[in-house]
């Protein structure tokens, strides 16, 4: 076996050279080390460009958002300069916290769509999106198009999509709090005194299409203001829970790329006229929103507990008071099979537990529905630190096949080679049995076995960087 391959990043002038037909002809083998920096990632392969693409929060040069990585083989990356989103752009809408970037490609249109999730902090725009301005954590999702892989990517519009989740059953006990919202009322009864209903802050987008045609927006509930109570421990616990919603498809069909999507009629304003007594706006001076559209909760802790989620529902005293106690669903990613009756299977992974955590973890469920109920696996979590290796904080990852099988499925995701380090892009194999309802993964150390369709692959190298190696990969061809 050849020794390891350390590989420069490219300018934006690169080249590769492979062959790519068939199954798997290769014996090429690659190392799964922390070769990039990247947080949350999101792959695909572009049959444009014949190379795998990552889009990650992280990673981005000084004065743009998201990093860009790209690869001919899931094992080598080269960074793309620059990032996604240039900062002074136009249309930039968000005003920090630039998260969880995806990409899709529109082959009929040609346009690729950049979704994400940014933060209003200026009082105003928080209001007319939350009604409060001193809302907490006020996030949303946008997108931006571009007509390459490596962008750069501009936002349609400058604001956020058009949707605006609500909840007519939360109590919003933060009307009983204050800054910095520490410390929750004591008991069930207490918070059952504050008003009902709340708007829903998103991050972590993720587009699924249906084969009936229909787009759905799966994303998390942010864990910022939505305090749960738990019986179990006696307390609230602030929690961030995954749902679903049907988007509309004319930004999809728009050959222009100009219409910002939208939520589909059957959501828009299912909860016109609740909660009783509610009011749009705290006073004239910040008009809040005028619509209240609906969402599918679809992972949760009270739909389904698990206790290997509840690795930070005691932090508030660990911490001396600075942090709160929280649950955290979150990174998800959904897909389709048929088991062999015929019948959909629609398999979900998701995050637990703190990023920052080496508790970090993924589970998956799984439904006959696109919108549910979902049912979590028992065998949760399926990929989760390993000490003995110097891997931890392993999570939200993206699910895609190889460039020539659909059926050869990989989970690139982010972990850290010690609690404290950056977050880095690794990559392992993904299987799925619909009939059994299985979901887990392949030998993710050692010598791995390169994708097929991508080996024996040369690597030209055209305009090296001195200062930065992105990837390593050893191995033979046949």
């Amino acid at each position: 076996m050849l020794g390891a391959l350390l590989v420069l990043a490219f300018l934006p002038t690169f080249s590769w050279a492979h062959w790519s037909s068939g199954p798997w002809r290769t014996n090429a083998t690659y190392v799964n080390d922390n070769s990039s920096v990247a947080a949350d990632p999101y792959v695909r392969w572009d049959a444009n460009t014949a190379a795998y693409w990552a889009y990650s929060t992280e990673g981005a040069d000084d004065g743009w958002y998201y990093g860009i990585y790209t690869s001919p083989d899931l094992s080598a990356w080269s960074k793309i300069p620059g990032g996604a989103i240039k900062n002074d752009s136009a249309n930039v809408w968000a005003q920090d916290w630039f998260w969880a970037p995806e990409c899709y490609f529109n082959e009929k249109t040609g346009w690729y769509f950049l979704f994400h999730a940014g933060r209003y902090t200026e009082p105003k725009l928080v209001a007319e999106n939350f009604k409060y301005p001193d809302f907490e954590e006020a996030s949303k999702i946008g997108v931006a198009v571009s007509r390459s892989p490596a962008g750069p990517f501009v936002e349609i519009a400058d604001k956020p999509i058009d949707y605006y989740p609500f909840d007519p059953e939360y109590h919003d006990i933060n009307l009983l709090m204050s800054p910095p919202y520490l410390v929750p009322p004591a008991s069930l009864d207490i918070g059952d005194t504050a008003p009902l209903g709340t708007y829903i802050p998103s991050i972590d987008p993720n587009v699924f299409w249906d084969d009936d045609g229909s787009i759905w927006l799966f994303f998390s509930r942010n864990a910022y203001r939505n305090w749960v109570w738990s019986d179990e421990f006696d307390r609230y616990i602030e929690e961030s829970n995954i749902y679903a919603v049907r988007l509309d498809d004319k930004w999809w069909h728009d050959p222009h790329a100009r219409t910002l999507p939208a939520v589909h009629e059957s959501f828009r304003d299912v909860h016109k006229g609740q909660p009783e007594g509610w009011v749009d706006s705290v006073n004239s001076s910040y008009p809040g929103p005028t619509r209240k559209d609906g969402s599918v909760p679809v992972i949760s802790y009270k739909l389904q507990p698990q206790a290997w989620e509840n690795a930070h529902v005691n932090d508030h005293v660990a911490s001396n008071g600075t942090l709160k106690n929280r649950r955290w669903s979150e990174g998800s990613t959904t897909i389709k099979r048929y088991d062999s009756f015929g019948q959909p299977v629609y398999f979900l992974t998701y995050s637990a537990n703190n990023y920052e955590s080496p508790d970090y973890g993924v589970g998956y469920a799984y439904a006959h529905s696109v919108a549910g109920p979902y049912y979590k696996s028992g065998s949760n979590p399926i990929l989760s630190q390993d000490a003995s290796r110097g891997v931890y904080s392993t999570g939200h990852g993206s699910i895609l096949a190889s460039s020539t099988n659909p059926a050869e499925l990989y989970y690139p995701h982010h972990a850290r080679p010690d609690p404290s380090a950056d977050r880095y892009l690794y990559t392992a194999r993904f299987f799925v049995d619909p009939d059994s309802l299985y979901v887990g993964f392949g030998a993710d150390e050692g010598d791995l076995r390169l994708p097929s369709g991508v080996a024996p692959v040369l690597h030209q190298r055209l305009a090296p960087s001195p200062t930065r190696a992105t990837g390593r990969s050893a191995g033979t061809s046949a």
